[in-house]
């Protein structure tokens, strides 16, 4: 998660993207390499084409056998181990730089020669104004709110700079291109020329050796003070996708430039990591720690390892402080639990822990165990809250606290950021969705199982301040209520499926979270909890160590339901689509089914009844039905029926909606509108008439975009049903919102 959200203002974090680059073949700044580098140029051939830079949402399942089939479990490894980095590094704590050497190997899984590889160099991001990333920020802050907005002054940019690249021992020349189009003057990916072609299925090996320049925090990673996260900080391969791959047709290079709201996506493999800082820092890390660390002039280095993952972030920190847990449960290790955070934030670290272990329960239970042996939350000083709420395979930040009371809204935000970035690490991390192509698959689906833990919890959010708490007055907002909230459903601007970067503005971004939530709780209220839970499992086992497509998602929802009607229908509408629903009740009618002046049968003859018998018959009988009931109340029975008719419309995309009805002497019923007619009526004839109408009566359909409107009342009776809906909470948010300022 890129966000630190407020969850009181909710997602209001959005963050967006509309980059519309003309510029889609690759665009190429040489780079001389270093004195030492001589390698020949090679022999010329069709390139590799890199994957689309716009038009990437995927409809088609990939093949069963991609990324070499659903993993058993039963193979020597968890993931297919493409990738491998051997990696020593060193911070200077008073430059906040990292001079590093990088081995790395990687395994060509293509039937054609690999003469180019490709690489990110996520730091040159915020090496200067000319970078893709802050290019699309001076358009995005103009269009919604959004992280990332730290001003970078002299002495506070970051960068990463290659000072040898070899391969086999003879140095490589590289160049700087632009798979997406946008600012030569970007520097994020890079091409190096190989001295010799890889093979098909053979493997490649490279020496890389760099110097990282950290930034002052400003989204991910970066510096504050003594404390330095170190996030996207080394060369890294970019992912090469066969045929079946996630909608490729042929062999591609996915390798996109370094996005203002994208994120990350990587080949599964293994790291072997050595850190050296100085002895007084604090070290955690993606991994598990060998052995203690070793000290040595001043300084102390560490070791971690971890396989099976696609990345690898530490943090770095002067006298903070550890709290350690474990968790212990089926099919998995025993996972140990580590805490690191500043002083200032004492309050924060055992809600931390103890989420962050609640949330490896619910996880492990609802779609797969716990793979890795360890999980590690930290959480940044003061000053540096960019650097919080981001995830890391096994490692996270989250976001600290001077004071956490219970039912406060500060223990929800907490809770909740915890749980979301500790999530990551199955939506991101296990299953390893594409980030930059497919947000949603991480943002948006990890958000929904977010809500549904905390949902479990029963732990809503609080909007009460201490004086109203006193006085027993706590109104509450559940997640999937903000959720709905923020969503724009009135009129959504992009598919969910869109890639990260090709959207209307921020708030259009930001609903990768909360559309995406909400849309997978209609979702799951058509299908059933028990239902929605076996799909998303299926999901998980399906896809684990591997990477889905948003179109995989959509078949194992399918495969696992068993719906494909309700599964098509809201990735047509919400997923692939920009739809959205407004249904309404529109009008109630009613009147008493009295007996007709003219003439009738009866016996086989004529009779005429005219206007005055036709009044003193029906006068004798209301007379004769009051006297024979008399504490009925008015509009409640008689001796005639009432018939009432109700008309709803439908301003927007068809939804299966419930329609109750709830008559003057208190009884209700209830019909379904099913179909796709853009209005409907529904007749009923019962002893009283119909006073109030309700669509949706069990506040199933969040998608609805005004809420307001699915209940109408025909009288001020106090039998009728109220209605309290989300849009009236929020109403009553904002109220309290205010108290909590004054």
């Amino acid at each position: 998660m890129k966000t630190v959200r407020r969850r009181a203002c909710h997602l209001a974090l959005a963050m967006c993207v509309m980059v519309s680059w003309s510029v889609v073949r690759a665009q190429v700044v040489s780079v001389p390499a270093p004195s030492s580098s001589v390698a020949a140029p090679a022999a010329p051939m069709a390139p590799i084409p890199f994957a689309p830079a716009h038009h990437t949402i995927i409809t088609t399942p990939s093949s069963p056998d991609a990324w070499g089939g659903q993993r058993t479990g039963k193979e020597p490894t968890r993931s297919d181990r493409v990738v491998s980095y051997t990696i020593d590094a060193r911070l200077d704590a008073a430059t906040h730089q990292v001079a590093a050497t990088e081995h790395m190997t990687w395994r060509n899984r293509s039937n054609r020669p690999v003469r180019h590889v490709y690489f990110h160099l996520y730091l040159n991001a915020f090496a200067n104004d000319g970078s893709l990333w802050f290019t699309e920020r001076r358009v995005l802050t103009a269009h919604g709110r959004s992280r990332g907005n730290a001003v970078l002054k002299k002495g506070q940019w970051g960068w990463i700079h290659l000072q040898k690249v070899q391969q086999d021992g003879t140095g490589l020349t590289w160049s700087f291109v632009h798979p997406d189009g946008g600012p030569a003057t970007d520097q994020t990916v890079v091409r190096f020329d190989l001295a010799r072609p890889v093979p098909a299925g053979g493997t490649l090996a490279l020496d890389i050796d760099f110097l990282d320049q950290l930034p002052r925090v400003v989204e991910r990673t970066g510096w504050w003070g003594d404390f330095n996260l170190v996030g996207q900080w080394f060369p890294k391969i970019g992912v090469l996708e066969l045929p079946g791959e996630r909608g490729a047709t042929q062999v591609r290079w996915n390798v996109h430039a370094f996005h203002f709201n994208s994120e990350f996506y990587a080949d599964f493999g293994s790291y072997d990591v050595h850190l050296t800082v100085p002895s007084d820092y604090t070290v955690g890390a993606v991994g598990h720690q060998q052995g203690a660390p070793v000290q040595k002039d001043g300084t102390i280095t560490y070791h971690f390892v971890q396989g099976d993952v696609h990345d690898f972030a530490w943090v770095a920190a002067k006298n903070y402080r550890i709290l350690d847990g474990s968790y212990t449960g089926p099919g998995s290790p025993v996972v140990a639990v580590r805490v690191i955070y500043p002083p200032e934030y004492k309050a924060s670290a055992a809600p931390t822990l103890k989420s962050t272990i609640d949330a490896l329960g619910y996880f492990s239970r609802t779609l797969g165990p716990y793979p890795y042996r360890t999980v590690t939350a930290v959480i940044p000083p003061y000053n540096a809250q960019e650097a919080g709420g981001m995830e890391y395979p096994t490692f996270f930040t989250s976001e600290g606290y001077a004071k956490i009371e219970p039912g406060t809204l500060n223990q929800y935000e907490s809770d909740f950021v915890n749980i979301h970035e500790f999530g990551h690490g199955y939506f991101y991390g296990i299953i390893a969705s594409n980030e930059f192509e497919e947000p949603m698959l991480d943002e948006g689906i990890n958000e929904y199982w977010d809500d549904r833990m905390m949902r479990s919890r029963h732990e809503d959010i609080a909007l009460a301040t201490p004086l109203m708490k006193w006085l027993g007055i706590v109104p509450t907002l559940s997640g999937f209520q903000m959720e709905r909230l923020a969503a724009t459903l009135r009129h959504p601007s992009d598919p969910l499926a869109q890639n990260s970067w090709d959207r209307l503005s921020s708030t259009s971004y930001g609903t990768v979270y909360t559309r995406t939530a909400t849309a997978m709780h209609d979702l799951e209220e058509r299908l059933g909890k028990a239902t929605m839970e076996k799909a998303m499992r299926l999901y998980y086992q399906r896809w684990r160590y591997r990477h889905p497509s948003v179109a995989d998602l959509r078949q194992a929802l399918i495969d696992g339901s068993g719906d494909a009607k309700d599964v098509n229908e809201i990735f047509s509408q919400f997923v692939y689509g920009t739809a959205h629903i407004d249904d309404r009740v529109a009008d109630i009618d009613a009147w008493q089914v009295l007996p007709k002046a003219g003439v009738t049968w009866k016996n086989g003859q004529p009779v005429t009844l005219g206007s005055a018998a036709l009044d003193r018959q029906i006068d004798s009988q209301q007379a004769a039905w009051k006297k024979a009931h008399p504490a009925a109340a008015k509009d409640q029975g008689g001796p005639f029926p009432w018939h009432s008719m109700v008309t709803v419309r439908r301003d927007g995309a068809p939804v299966p909606e419930t329609l109750q009805v709830t008559f003057a002497d208190g009884t209700r019923k209830s019909v379904r509108w099913d179909d796709d007619r853009r209005w409907a009526r529904f007749d009923f004839v019962e002893p009283s008439k119909v006073v109030a109408a309700e669509l949706d009566p069990k506040q199933q359909v969040y998608l609805d975009a005004n809420k307001l409107n699915d209940s109408l009342t025909s009288t001020s009776n106090g039998v009728a049903a109220r209605r309290w809906t989300a849009d009236v909470s929020v109403v009553m948010q904002a109220f309290y919102s205010m108290l909590v300022t004054l």
